[in-house]
């Protein structure tokens, strides 16, 4: 398997103010590179702010798989994948697990190229939650190089003891 993933950095904000300096550091990571199949993601995404109870839903931002192999078929499959969110050090309280993360592809934004190109979850209705790595796109026929975009929504749920911190986490876009 051969992927290209990008790292979004998402800020989640558990009661009160954010304090000066806490947005995340944007990271992008290549992790491995097919020659012609790319995918690009925003280096970071702020959640906003919310309580003990509360949940949060965002966009996270356009991703782009560009795909300008000459193979027939030339299929792909992205994928997503979150950790944890957590604030000052982790422990009791300072957790949001992925059990409380949800995101949803959302339809196609931009596409240009032959192929069928599928959203993995194209409604807020067929949301999943990011305990393991999930489906986001699919361009499952066609033989013409192809790009697609979408802008996915992350929903976290914050758990009613979650302690009062600016939370951070990784979600993860991979091609193959």
């Amino acid at each position: 398997m051969h992927f290209l993933a990008a790292l979004v950095s998402p800020l989640l904000l558990v009661g009160g103010v954010a304090p000066p300096g806490a947005a995340p550091v944007p990271r992008v990571r290549a992790m491995a590179l097919v020659v012609g199949l790319d995918i690009t993601v925003p280096p970071t995404a702020s959640l906003g702010a919310g309580g003990p109870g509360a949940t949060l839903s965002r966009s996270l931002g356009t991703v782009t798989v560009n795909d300008t192999r000459t193979t027939n078929p030339n299929t792909w499959t992205a994928t997503v994948s979150a950790t944890a969110f957590i604030t000052a050090g982790g422990g009791a309280g300072k957790t949001i697990a992925t059990t409380q993360v949800s995101y949803w592809s959302g339809p196609v934004t931009k596409q240009n190229g032959g192929g069928t190109k599928v959203p993995g979850q194209a409604t807020a209705a067929q949301a999943v939650t990011l305990t393991v790595p999930r489906v986001a796109f699919s361009k499952t026929s066609g033989n013409q190089r192809n790009s697609v975009s979408w802008a996915p929504t992350l929903r976290v749920a914050i758990p009613a003891a979650a302690v009062t911190g600016v939370y951070t986490g990784t979600i993860t876009h991979s091609v193959a």
